[in-house]
């Protein structure tokens, strides 16, 4: 007789979501966004895990995320609630109505730490100034320590560590960054790296999976990736695709796919909210933009296209984002055309959806036994840490393809 199937693992009941930068405007339309979801005020519009192509999978249930997080600034979270009021995308009714859910997990957020290149940042938490000045090896136990306490004292079966916050200043890659033992000498040795390899770290070692949805280094170095094979643990990312790249990864391979000549694609962004500001520094904007220029290339299957990416702070704009691309092309005998398109949207709420797209996707991959860099996500970022192909169609079919193998 064949071997009966082993059952999976079931859903977890309530599963940690801790979010570092918590007060930001993504994690403010998370919080508000499950409220409504468990409470039917929203429908579950630009979540994937709840389209007909991810059907069947036993994800977390919305009623079972309770949320807290990190955050370096003092400043309330009834603050971004309002400036998302202000700015017509979070509905008053929907805030008001969350107000208590967003009290408590307001008193769930707890001081992280501060990268480097960033001390002297307005509103900043003292007690994050204090805890960022302390060796690396102690800036980890007191994360590690954050997490342990968030999951005994709400009871948890699981904590999943999504990175939202800011953009960090690009900086050289490291040799010890290639190797975990040469990492964890360079830790001892009190070489500071950046933050989003701190958070990594901390919440590999606390056996949580983790999600990038930042430009930022995050989980992607070789020596943390070796770090979530050894403990066992799902991690994915970089940098949330949300507008201008998703389109750009939609059209390019129907000129490759038509044999339409590309001469140049350039595209420029106009941004507001805390995010833009960080993005006026060009040391904070040089990864942003690499991401965003590296995969033409490999679209068009062309190294010497000319692409070129601005990004420009606008603040009035405030959480709105514009994008305007123009796009000159080659076709039969020779003439030149043009494809313009300009892309308009609220970057928190086109990025909240995908946050908890990805915190299902990620716990119910771990809850199966997948470690690692998780492909199947490569969609959902401008760099996807497994590689792979940056057409936007052939993404989405690996993660239907993935969806298919969960349900057998």
């Amino acid at each position: 007789m064949p071997e009966s199937k082993k059952p999976h693992p079931p859903a977890p009941s309530r599963l940690g979501v801790w979010l570092v930068g918590a007060r930001g405007a993504i994690s403010t339309c998370v919080v508000h966004g499950v409220h409504g979801l468990r409470e039917g005020l929203i429908e579950p519009v630009g979540l994937v895990t709840e389209s007909a192509a991810l059907a069947g999978l036993d994800f977390a249930p919305f009623d079972a995320l309770v949320f807290g997080g990190h955050d370096v600034c003092l400043r309330d979270l009834s603050r971004s609630t309002l400036e998302l009021q202000r700015q017509h995308i979070l509905p008053p009714n929907l805030a008001q109505s969350g107000a208590a859910a967003a009290h408590a997990y307001e008193s769930r957020i707890a001081p992280g730490i501060l990268d480097q290149c960033d001390v002297g940042l307005a509103d900043l938490d003292p007690r994050s100034a204090a805890l960022s000045a302390r060796a690396p090896r102690d800036q980890i136990a007191a994360l590690v320590e954050d997490l342990r306490r968030f999951r005994e004292s709400e009871r948890l079966e699981r904590v999943v560590v999504v990175h939202l916050a800011s953009a960090e200043a690009a900086r050289p890659a490291r040799p010890e960054w290639n190797d975990l033992a040469d990492f964890e000498r360079s830790l001892d040795a009190q070489i500071v790296p950046p933050a989003s390899l701190l958070y990594a770290y901390a919440a590999i070692s606390a056996g949580a999976p983790f999600v990038n949805f930042t430009p930022n280094l995050g989980a992607s170095i070789p020596a943390l990736r070796q770090l979530a094979r050894e403990r066992g643990v799902a991690h994915c990312g970089n940098d949330g695709k949300t507008g201008e790249t998703l389109v750009k990864t939609v059209l390019a391979p129907m000129f490759r796919q038509r044999a339409l000549r590309v001469l140049a694609w350039q595209g420029y962004n106009m941004l507001g909210n805390r995010d833009g500001a960080t993005l006026a520094d060009p040391a904070h904007k040089e990864l942003k933009l690499r991401h965003k220029g590296e995969l033409l290339k490999e679209l068009l299957a062309d190294p010497s296209v000319h692409g070129h990416v601005a990004i420009d702070y606008v603040p009035s704009l405030d959480d709105w984002k514009t994008a305007w691309d123009y796009i000159h092309f080659e076709g039969f005998l020779g003439a030149k055309m043009s494809l313009q398109f300009t892309w308009q949207g609220s970057d928190s709420a086109l990025a909240a959806p995908l946050v908890l797209d990805l915190v299902r996707l990620v716990e119910l991959a771990q809850r199966r036994g997948e470690v690692g860099e998780m492909a199947a996500t490569a969609p959902f970022f401008k760099a996807p840490l497994a590689g792979g192909s940056h057409d936007f169609a052939a993404q989405h079919a690996q993660l239907e393809a993935w969806a298919r193998r969960q349900r057998e």
